[in-house]
C-alpha cells in the first residue's frame, strides 16, 4: 500500500503542530495528488537535514482550495485545474498563485477482480450508470445493458470535495458535478479500493497509482472512449496509454498550486524548486506518469519569473494530450 494510510486525525495533528525550531510547509488538497507531496516532502527534509518541516493534508481538491483562497495554506495539490469560481474567491482574497503542472494520471474504472463477465465498458455505459437520473432507474447491471446479470450494482466513487469526481462527472457527462448521488462516495481513495474490493458485483473509479498498488483486489476495465477517443477500442489505463493518449477520455494533467506570497518565504520557495527539479524521478516511483523533462523546465522558469495565474481559463482539460499541455504552458 502507499504511505497514503496516514488517518485524518492524523493528518489533521500533524498539520496543527509544528516541530520546535523549524520552518513549517502546509500543503493540502488532492488525495491524487497527496503520494507525491508525500515522497517529495520525505526527500527535501532528508536533503535539508530536517531544517523544514512539510506537513501534507488530503482535503480533496474542492476543499483543498477553499483553505487554498483563504491563505491557510502554501501549497494545493489538485487533480483538476483551478475553476473560474475558485480563481475569483482566490482573487477576493488577494491570493495570487503559481500553477505547476507535476504528473500525468489516470481515473481508471475497476470491478471486483472475481468478475469475470465484464473485460470493458463504453463512455455511454458509464454515462448511463452515472447520470443523476439513474438514481432512480439504475439498480441492475441488467438495466444498463441486457446482456449484463440481473443482480443489484453497488457502485464506489470520488466524493463530491475531489478533483477526480470533477474530473469523471465532466468526462462521463460533460458536465463537471453531474453525478448520481446514491454511492459509496469518499474523498480517501482507501476506502475506494476496500469498497470495490469487497464486494463482487461492485465497480467504481479512482486513481491509477491506486489501482496499480491493489491490483490484486481490483480489476481495471478497459474504456472505449467515443466518437472523439483516438482508437474506436477498449483501452486498459497504463503509462504507455496515457502518454499516447489512446487512454482517452479518462488521462488528466495532475498539478502544484502555490500561493505567490508563499512562494517569497525561502523554504517554500526551496521546496517547489527542489519539487520540480525531482520530479521525473520521484513521480514514477510513486506510480504516476512524468512529464517530459521540458515541461518541469517550463514550470521551473515560470516560478523564478513570477509568472502566475492559470493557463486553463477556457475550462478545457478532459482529454488533454500531454503536448498540449505543454503548449499551454509554453504560451503562458
Amino acid at each position: 500500500m502507499l504511505k497514503q494510510t496516514l488517518t485524518l486525525i492524523t493528518l489533521t495533528t500533524i498539520v496543527l503542530s509544528q516541530a520546535h525550531g523549524q520552518s513549517l510547509i502546509k500543503a493540502d488538497g488532492s488525495s491524487t495528488v497527496y503520494p507525491i507531496t508525500e515522497a517529495m516532502a520525505e526527500e527535501f527534509q532528508m536533503a535539508q537535514k530536517n531544517k523544514y518541516k512539510v506537513t501534507a493534508g488530503i482535503s480533496g481538491t474542492g476543499g483543498g482550495f477553499k483553505k487554498f483562497c483563504r491563505g491557510e495554506t502554501d501549497l494545493q495539490g489538485a487533480s483538476r485545474p483551478i475553476t473560474a469560481v475558485e480563481a475569483a474567491d482566490c482573487k477576493k482574497k488577494g491570493i495570487e498563485f503559481f500553477e505547476l503542472p507535476i504528473a500525468y494520471d489516470a481515473t481508471v474504472v475497476a470491478v471486483h477482480p472475481s468478475n469475470k463477465w465484464l473485460n470493458e465498458i463504453t463512455v455511454e455505459e458509464l454515462k448511463k450508470i452515472w447520470e443523476p437520473s439513474a438514481m432512480s432507474k439504475i439498480k441492475r447491471w441488467k438495466q444498463v445493458n441486457p446482456a449484463w446479470p440481473d443482480e443489484e450494482m453497488k457502485l464506489f466513487g470520488a466524493g463530491s470535495d475531489s478533483g477526480t469526481f470533477d474530473y469523471f462527472t465532466e468526462a462521463i457527462m460533460g458536465k463537471a458535478k453531474s453525478s448520481r448521488g446514491d454511492y459509496t462516495a469518499s474523498e480517501d481513495d482507501n476506502t475506494l479500493v476496500k469498497g470495490i474490493g469487497g464486494d463482487r458485483n461492485s465497480i467504481g473509479y479512482l486513481p491509477m497509482s491506486y489501482y496499480v498498488e491493489n491490483k490484486k483486489s481490483l480489476k481495471a476495465l478497459a474504456i472505449i472512449g467515443g466518437a472523439k477517443a483516438p482508437v474506436k477500442t477498449g483501452v486498459l489505463p497504463s503509462k504507455e496509454t496515457v502518454e499516447n493518449s489512446t487512454y482517452f477520455p479518462l488521462s488528466r494533467p495532475l498539478l502544484l498550486y502555490v500561493n505567490a506570497k508563499s512562494a517569497q518565504r525561502l523554504e517554500v520557495g526551496e521546496f517547489v524548486k527542489f519539487y520540480l527539479k525531482n520530479a521525473q524521478a520521484i513521480v514514477p516511483e510513486v506510480k504516476y506518469v512524468a512529464l517530459p523533462a521540458q515541461a518541469y523546465t517550463i514550470a521551473a522558469d515560470h516560478f523564478v519569473k513570477g509568472k502566475t495565474g492559470t493557463v486553463f481559463g477556457d475550462g478545457h482539460y478532459v482529454g488533454l494530450k500531454i503536448e498540449d499541455l505543454l503548449k499551454k504552458e509554453a504560451s503562458h
